[in-house]
């Protein structure tokens, strides 16, 4: 019988099992043997493919990922938490510091300030083994290098420090050739202004770490770029557009010899002066004298080292008289015919008396007001508004509050703390009230551009953009009536020195006994001098101011700002003007005032081609 039948009749319940009885003698079965679990037998199962054990191999697996993850978030907050001591590691980040600047270029794309690759001197201290001999060998190829410093950084457990900042190729071999182990370089930017002095107070200085800390410098950080090199934005200076000024680079220079040849004929403590396009706002150009060398940023804190055109306030002298001729004119309350008595010399006003300087004693026009610069007739206008709108005025004009800028660096103005009656008549001739030059330049601009004040800046821009942000302060015909007197004061009045020919130029002096221990000292004096071209439609306006000049055998002894800022302005008329593309008109002007010549103003026919 073969294996099948005998499974084809196999017991098929209990019952028929229990009947059909094994003999004792027949061998059981053995019972099942336990496996060996080796550690292939271990990844074997693992990775059989079978469908039971597929979730726990999974959930192994998934239980690895999340343990490898846990522990470096662990290990990031750890850090995060409890920062390790300074190690040599750090010098990466050391040298990140080390900002990239963009280029500063003038209106004409002259280079004014770049940045070029160079290297500084690090060392690791906990490296060096012999403190005493590095310093020797380092002090020896770098004489410049303070030994006791030196050795203070090298004896700190620090693992990274600075030995030495920006040094020659020369010198990164000499010290290369030391082999101290633990000292090494680092690429390193350095900013380079290859003009020298040229627009210093402009530019500005950069620290160590290439970081703007003063005026167009600071400003441009101030403007996003010490986050984009933060953030590892910026990798070389071409990725950065160059920034580029109002600056003309040849007017720059021009207009700082002229003030230095000032500086010295008249023997002076101080000297600025700065060029202002009227229609834009732009500044071509600024200088303050003494000044500095930007590449040597330590000269720049000499306290006489300030940018005298907007961090010094001074009282204006008479230049402030275009302020209250302009405010009387607008105010409707007079015209160009009003008139001023002036006889006998003083206006008496409680215990203050006031004088003249160029006294007519007899009743003056308004143009002659100016033209005599009288003290009364600007007293008598200002009254005759009042202290309310006078001061209303001079805030409308911007002369009151702080100007910004782009140069960080500004001075807010000493104005009186209770105006009174008395202040109006002092401010109106310019003294009482103390301002930075460069914001009475924008309010005489506004006198002589139209009527639209439009504050400084130092940037390029265009007469649309400038319109843009301008404020109408006066009326047209008033900056009419102005320009017209202002050009009369230069044919007939104080302004004569800065006439020059064929550029129909007009202005103002202004004369300040300056304030010492609170007290006015005749024989120290601050002169300004403004002056506009051409008159007819004006373009620029041209800046002087002078600290404390001295009276010259030439002027007569005298030292008021005709015989010293209107000279250093004429010179400086003459060279810059084919510079900056001011041309000579050959022929006068065609009826340049005829609202003037039609209201018969005082000798305005006599202008009307002039």
């Amino acid at each position: 019988m073969s294996d099948e039948t005998v499974h084809d009749h196999a017991p098929h319940t209990a019952e028929e099992a229990g009947d059909a009885h094994l003999p004792e003698s027949a061998p059981q079965p053995a019972p099942a043997a336990r496996p060996t679990w080796t550690v292939m037998g271990v990844v074997r199962a693992m990775f059989h493919l079978a469908i039971e054990r597929s979730y726990a191999r999974v959930g192994l697996v998934g239980l690895g990922f999340a343990v490898v993850f846990l522990t470096i978030a662990g290990r990031l907050v750890a850090m995060a938490a409890f920062p390790q001591a300074d190690n040599g590691d750090n010098r990466v980040a050391a040298a990140a510091t080390t900002a990239i600047r963009p280029d500063i270029v003038d209106r004409n794309g002259e280079i004014l300030a770049t940045d070029i690759r160079t290297v500084s001197v690090f060392a690791e201290p906990k490296n060096i083994y012999d403190k005493d001999e590095a310093v020797e060998l380092l002090t020896a190829v770098l004489p410049e290098l303070n030994a006791t410093d030196l050795r203070a950084k090298l004896s700190t457990k620090k693992g990274f420090v600075w030995v030495k900042r920006e040094i020659t190729p020369k010198q990164q071999l000499e010290v290369h050739r030391l082999g101290i182990p633990g000292v090494g370089f680092l690429p390193d930017h350095k900013r380079v202004y290859p003009n020298g002095t040229a627009a210093a107070h402009i530019l500005g200085v950069t620290n160590l770490d290439n970081i703007g800390i003063a005026g167009i410098e600071k400003y441009i950080d101030n403007t996003g770029l010490k986050d984009l090199n933060s953030l590892g934005f910026v990798a070389k200076s071409t990725d950065l557009r160059p920034v580029q000024l109002s600056i003309d680079l040849r007017a720059q220079f021009a207009l700082r010899d002229e003030l230095a040849w000032g500086l010295d004929h008249f023997k002076a403590k101080a000297a600025a002066g700065m060029i202002l396009d009227v229609t834009t706002g732009e500044v071509i150009a600024l200088a303050s004298l003494p000044d500095f060398d930007p590449n040597n940023p330590a000269e720049a804190n000499n306290p006489d080292r300030i940018n005298r055109m907007n961090v010094g306030v001074y009282e204006m002298g008479s230049t402030f008289k275009a302020m209250t001729l302009a405010m009387a004119l607008d105010s409707g309350k007079y015209n160009v015919n009003s008139t001023f008595d002036t006889r006998g010399g003083v206006l008496t006003w409680g215990r203050q008396k006031i004088h003249e300087y160029h006294g007519t004693n007899r009743t003056i026009t308004m143009p002659e007001v100016f033209t005599h610069s009288s003290n009364i007739g600007s007293a008598k206008m200002a009254l005759g508004i009042g202290v309310p709108g006078h001061r209303a005025f001079l805030k409308k004009m911007g002369l009151t509050d702080r100007m910004r800028t782009e140069l960080p660096e500004s001075a807010e103005p000493i104005v009186p703390s209770r105006w009174t009656e008395i202040n109006t008549i002092t401010i109106a001739f310019g003294h009482g009230l103390a301002v930075a030059p460069l914001q009475a330049a924008a309010a005489v601009g506004a006198i002589t551009n139209g009527g639209n004040l439009i504050v400084p800046t130092f940037l390029k821009t265009t007469e649309a953009e400038a319109l843009k942000k301008a404020t109408r302060v006066l009326k047209p015909e008033t900056s009419e009536a102005m320009r017209f007197i202002m050009r009369l004061n230069a044919v007939e009045g104080s302004a004569k020195k800065a006439s020059i020919p064929l550029y129909y130029v007009g202005g103002k002096t202004g004369t300040a006994e300056k304030v010492i221990h609170g007290r006015y000292v005749k024989n120290r004096l601050f002169t300004t001098f403004m002056a506009a071209a051409p008159m007819n439609n004006p373009k620029y306006l041209f800046v002087t101011i002078m600290d404390e000049p001295q009276g010259l055998p030439e002027s007569g002894g005298y030292a008021t700002a005709a015989w010293n800022s209107g000279v250093v302005t004429g010179r400086v008329i003459e060279r810059v003007a084919p510079i900056i593309g001011l041309p000579p008109q050959f022929d006068p002007p065609v009826k340049p005032f005829p609202l003037m010549v039609k209201l018969g103003a005082y000798h305005a026919t006599m202008l009307d081609g002039r």
